[in-house]
């Protein structure tokens, strides 16, 4: 009987193939950092990071022992049997911008928000779930200044040939989606999803742009917002997909709050201020439409509209509370040059990249 489990087993687990499950939670509640976190193994033996997953990035960022700026999870390569730095002449290296090689170790510096970072290019095994992926190049990061870089690292999940999606594609075929809670669940109760077995079948799509100025971001085609019934009166331009400056409008996890440009932020929060009535705006911090009344009754409902799909918002996705309660704010801004739809309004969502496909998927799904 046992033997016979053996075989039935082997026989389930290869149904599953090339499909992982793994948790994600809100790193404002668990790391105190305003990002979304997946545990990540990396190394042999392995060494546990709760890294930021970040669509807009390639390269993963370890802080690694011995770090100047870094916090005091870090990952330790003298205990990775399996861990190798990379030299000059790796192809790796190669593919990276800004490295310089000096010696023979391939060091980079670069940015990232306002945190400078120096680091060494080097490789080891990662995994996310069950499947690892050997020799997975990463910045094991030596020194850092600044406040953006979240404190056990990130992991990026851009388009470039250095990230997790194109790093994983034996294993993954560049396909995962996420389910993001709600930035307040204190527990891991999102998930991502590896692979294209297993991702939601009655989804509907809408077309993956590629911008050639900034080709590891995932582009979308936004045509139109709709407050309430109404489609807002917005500027084509400030929607509009430009190859040759990089504007348009892009889908990330990285950043919390949407930006949309002048001309469309201001469009859509005159329309959002007209249906509220006459509730006195405020502002607060960072936003300029906020009310210190009750104000449920009258908010009106919010769609962000693609070519195949409508994304439409439950308040919980752009209306934020300020920590005593007393204070309501639209939880968006405006933008210099880029539309971008942000982690909290992507918030109970699944959202589904198919690059293969290059068409991106949305569907209402609850996971807080």
């Amino acid at each position: 009987m046992q033997a016979d489990d053996k075989t039935r087993l082997v026989f389930l687990t290869s149904l599953v193939a090339g499909r992982s499950f793994v948790p994600i939670g809100s790193g404002r509640q668990i790391i105190q950092s305003p990002t979304y976190i997946v545990k990540a193994n990396i190394g042999t033996p392995a060494q546990s990071l709760l890294m930021a997953l970040d669509t807009s990035t390639d390269m993963a960022l370890v802080p690694c022992a011995g770090c100047v700026g870094c916090s005091s999870v870090i990952f330790d390569p003298t205990k990775s049997i399996s861990f190798s730095s990379l030299a000059c002449g790796a192809d790796q290296c190669k593919q990276v911008q800004s490295t310089s090689c000096l010696g023979t170790t391939c060091s980079l510096n670069v940015t990232y928000g306002n945190s400078a970072i120096v680091a060494n290019l080097a490789q080891d095994n990662l995994t996310l779930a069950t499947d690892s992926v050997v020799g997975y190049p990463f910045s094991c990061i030596q020194k850092t200044t600044g406040s953006s870089l979240p404190p056990q690292g990130v992991l990026g999940l851009g388009r470039g040939p250095l990230s997790f999606v194109s790093q994983s594609k034996t294993l993954y075929q560049s396909t995962f989606s996420y389910c993001l809670p709600s930035f307040k669940s204190s527990n891991f109760s999102g998930t991502l999803r590896l692979g294209p077995n297993g991702q939601p079948i009655n989804i509907k799509y809408t077309p993956l742009l590629v911008n050639p100025r900034r080709t590891s971001l995932y582009y979308v085609n936004l045509i139109g917002i709709k407050v309430g019934a109404k489609v807002v009166n917005i500027p084509p331009s400030a929607l509009a997909f430009n190859p040759n400056t990089g504007g348009g409008t892009i889908i990330d996890s990285g950043t919390v709050f949407t930006r949309l440009v002048d001309g469309a932020y201001t469009a859509v929060r005159d329309e959002f201020r007209r249906r509220m009535g006459k509730a006195v705006v405020s502002s607060l911090g960072g936003f300029d439409t906020c009310y210190t009344v009750p104000i449920g009754k009258q908010v009106p409902t919010m769609t962000f509209m693609f070519p195949g799909l409508n994304m439409s918002l439950p308040q919980d996705n752009f209306l934020i509370h300020s920590s005593s309660g007393s204070t309501t704010c639209l939880a968006m801004s405006s933008s210099p040059a880029l539309n971008v739809i942000a982690n909290m309004q992507q918030q109970n969502h699944r959202v589904l990249f198919d690059i293969p496909n290059s068409r991106l998927g949305i569907s209402r799904e609850i996971c807080s």
